[in-house]
């Protein structure tokens, strides 16, 4: 004899531990089993679309670091790529080298910052020490070259802000040995732990058919079996002049989504290597790319899409011919992802609701841009 029962609706958020920013999701359950879950966002808008009609062309790079500011370098990149796309310049070599490099150290920070915080969150500690042990690395070297800790702000239109320091990819070269060592450590600490596994495996399970409905990307889409990435799909800077896999797994669920970010963490290494072993001399920056006041495309429009640590990353940008966006739009990854929680969590246990949300891996800069 089943007995009905009342259904509850529970709160969770803006303001709570596990959504790493101000995000709410409004979630009902039947006792212990979710019937319906509302993401509900906006509580860090900023208007940066709007914003980037206000200002010359390269004046709105820094607003593309408030993004999703766990990855700034792509975010910069794929801007600044869609205006030189409007511009018809072509960028020198040793810029194109010198993005990528800075672009994987910038995707293993963050694919180290959602393993330390996603550990802690489903209750490991040790884990977030030693994430953001092995981010220093890479921050210090992004530090070095860019100016900054955080928001990076290093890719300009037309090249790259300046050239590497003096001994710069050496060190690169050295800290690549380490990062592989370190992480080595990580399946000996947390991937074969049994309690680990009873909270991931099996559990968040996405379908393939829902990742192409819902314009799912990323590791989630690798995750659920479908071989995108950008970076092969559509290869741009130069990536297609180095040998890299994209790992997949066919379960789709969290512990595939944990298993993804692993693997891509060698994969990025291996882009470093060999980025470091080619890269060659030259100019930096187009000498067009050097008189900022001056840059006004042509009018027209142009979208530029990128490989982003949390998905398909893309701007749609459109030149009036004036020293200023006519219109910006940006496809930010980490707000497609994010509206697949009214469709994942359903028929889950609440006890499982912090370890779903947490696999997605979302940024709410991005989100609410």
């Amino acid at each position: 004899m089943s007995i009905k029962t009342e259904t509850m609706t529970l709160n969770m958020g803006p303001q709570h531990p596990s959504t790493h920013g101000v995000f709410r999701l409004l979630v009902e359950v039947d006792g212990e089993t979710i019937t319906k879950a509302e993401p509900i966002m906006g509580y860090l808008h900023r208007g940066s679309e709007k914003l980037a009609e206000r200002f010359l062309y390269t004046q709105f790079i820094p607003y593309t670091d408030r993004l999703d500011y766990m990855n700034a370098m792509t975010n910069n990149y794929v801007y600044c790529s869609a205006i030189e796309r409007l511009l018809e310049w072509e960028v020198p070599e040793r810029a194109e080298y010198l993005r990528v490099i800075v672009m994987e150290l910038n995707r293993i920070a963050s694919h180290l910052v959602w393993w330390g915080t996603y550990l802690l969150d489903i209750g490991a500690l040790s884990p977030f020490l030693y994430a953001f042990r092995d981010r220093d690395h890479c921050l210090d070297l992004l530090n070095e070259i860019s100016g900054a800790r955080m928001t990076f702000n290093y890719v300009r239109i037309g090249g790259v802000k300046w050239d590497a320091p003096e001994g710069w990819v050496d060190r690169v070269k050295e800290k690549v040995k380490v990062l592989r060592e370190n992480i080595n450590e990580y399946d000996t600490l947390v991937t074969g732990n049994e309690i680990f596994q009873s909270r991931t495996i099996g559990v968040g399970k996405l379908s393939k058919e829902q990742i192409l409905d819902w314009g799912i990307s990323g590791p989630l889409a690798r995750a659920s079996g479908l071989k995108m990435d950008v970076r092969k799909d559509e290869p741009y800077s130069v990536y297609d002049r180095f040998d890299f896999d994209i790992p997949t797994r066919e379960e789709g669920d969290v512990y595939a989504r944990y298993k993804v970010r692993i693997d891509e963490l060698y994969e990025s290494l291996k882009i470093i290597e060999q980025a470091c072993e080619q890269i060659p001399d030259g100019d930096i920056i187009t000498k067009k790319g050097q008189r900022i006041m001056m840059i006004k495309p042509p009018a027209g429009e142009a979208y530029t899409r990128a490989e982003a640590s949390k998905g398909e990353i893309g701007v749609y940008a459109i030149s009036n011919g004036k020293n200023k966006p006519y219109r910006i739009k940006l496809r930010r990854p980490s707000f497609v992802n994010v509206a697949i929680l009214q469709d994942l969590l359903v028929g889950q246990n609440i006890q499982n609701l912090v370890a779903i949300f947490g696999s997605l891996d979302i940024v709410l800069g991005e989100v609410d841009a």
